[in-house]
């Protein structure tokens, strides 16, 4: 057997810390790849499963006891795969119903952890919705908790709500992605503080809470940082809050006011917009972006405001509560996270209930 009496200094190889690294993703990509094939052949049994047993049911015109018989039969022919409990019968049969189409199904909740999917059935009826956080899941790669967390906070509803000029001041393709980026409101009752906060107690509660506030701004964007110092004209100007979108490839400024909206807030983001596209972005990056969240605003007047400004910029609300809600995962897991997130729902992990 080969012996190594001394350890090799990896500075011996020159390169190899790159290709270590290279290395670790690669296997580590693979492994989710791995992960999410034997998830979506799961989700897929457990769909068939439930059509079967809704169709038989409708046919013979079985009562419920048919899903005790099937659970006892199938327990002790498959001791060891726990995911044929009675209760995940009873999903299993919902979860069919819920997802008649199997294109759709293939396209969207396969591809779903089936944790995730038992929420989406339990808390949506409307299955436009259903699909819609399905997809939004995916994409941001959303833990359970923060599923349910988007549900309850009725993200569906508020994505998209903002009073914008994106239209008329970004290029189609860019305006529509930032129009489904931005929402009113938003929520931020992950903060312990009073409905009557000033701005600045505000914007150290988001930054305290960084991970939430991350989350509920929505996948892409990188905190770059809290009162950041733009020097104009030998003046020190300081932006609330300063970000960058990877998806729009653009800096996003928000501004914090802790009563209504007024109309010279646009003006005065108009010219940190003028100044961060003149001071900071790179030729390659697209126009800055504006967002100006005010404790409360009228339609009529954030519309007048922004009608005739060229600078990409919208108006949202904020919502404030006294009371903390269940503590939240990450807003993006990491690879090891999906690892074992997606343990948990294959094989025999499927510990819904024994009922």
């Amino acid at each position: 057997m080969e012996r190594h009496d001394e350890a090799i200094s990896i500075t011996a190889f020159a390169g190899y810390e790159e290709f270590l690294i290279d290395i670790k993703t690669r296997v580590r990509a693979a492994r989710v790849r791995a992960a999410l094939a034997v998830n979506s052949e799961l989700v897929l049994l457990y769909w068939n499963i439930g059509r079967l047993i809704a169709l038989r049911m409708k046919e013979n015109a079985w009562g419920a006891k048919v899903v005790h018989q099937l659970a006892d039969d199938l327990r002790r022919e498959f001791p060891d795969m726990h995911g044929l409990s009675l209760r995940n019968l009873r999903y299993m049969r919902s979860f069919a119903e819920a997802w008649p189409d199997e294109v759709i199904l293939q396209q969207a909740a396969a591809k779903l952890p089936w944790f995730h999917n038992c929420v989406l059935i339990e808390k949506l009826k409307e299955s436009d919705e259903r699909l819609w956080y399905a997809r939004q899941t995916i994409e941001q790669g959303w833990s359970r908790n923060v599923l349910v967390h988007q549900i309850e906070s009725r993200l569906y509803k508020r994505q998209g709500k903002a009073v914008t000029n994106f239209d008329r001041a970004l290029l189609p393709e860019q305006s529509d992605l930032a129009r489904q980026l931005v929402k009113d409101p938003y929520h931020f009752d992950f903060l312990n503080i009073a409905q009557g906060a000033a701005e600045r107690e505000i914007e150290r509660g988001l930054i305290d809470h960084i991970r939430q506030f991350l989350i509920e701004l929505g996948a892409g964007f990188a905190f770059l940082g809290s009162q950041y110092h733009l020097e104009i004209a030998d003046d020190d100007d300081y932006l609330d809050l300063l970000f960058y979108h990877v998806r729009l490839r653009c800096y996003v400024i928000i501004e914090l006011k802790s009563g209504k909206f007024l109309p010279e807030y646009a003006g005065k983001m108009s010219f940190y917009l003028a100044a961060v596209d003149d001071l900071l972005r790179h030729p390659d990056d697209a126009p800055s972006i504006g967002l100006i969240l005010c404790k409360e605003k009228k339609q009529v007047v954030a519309e007048y405001a922004l009608r005739n400004t060229a600078t990409p910029m919208g108006v949202s609300a904020y919502q404030l509560t006294e009371s903390l809600p269940e503590a939240l995962q990450g807003s993006l897991p990491t690879v090891e996270q999906w690892e074992s997130e997606l343990a948990k729902d294959n094989g025999s992990a499927q510990r819904v209930d024994h009922a």
